[in-house]
């Protein structure tokens, strides 16, 4: 398989638990609920991410951050966080 068709490794964190009828706008995401966040994974291309980004955003959702990389946090790398970065 080759690295285009290889799908991406992005863990995008979302403040809040999400409702189901949130969730319905990701349906094929892997969810998981930590804490207060929900985190969402498995995008087929980085077209996707940029869906996602949009409906995130339609929705009013927090983004808290999205990670490239392994599914491990330690092999993750940050690629975006909100507007909160520059905050004190």
């Amino acid at each position: 398989m080759d690295e285009a068709a290889k799908p991406e490794l992005y863990e995008i964190r979302i403040r809040g638990v999400l409702s189901d009828r949130l969730l319905g706008a990701f349906p094929d995401l892997e969810v998981e609920t930590r804490g207060g966040e929900t985190v969402l994974r498995r995008l087929p291309d980085q077209a996707a991410l940029h869906g996602v980004f949009a409906e995130i955003e339609a929705l009013g959702l927090e983004l808290l951050e999205v990670r490239r990389g392994g599914p491990e946090p330690s092999n993750s790398s940050p690629v975006a966080v909100s507007a909160e970065e520059g905050a004190p």
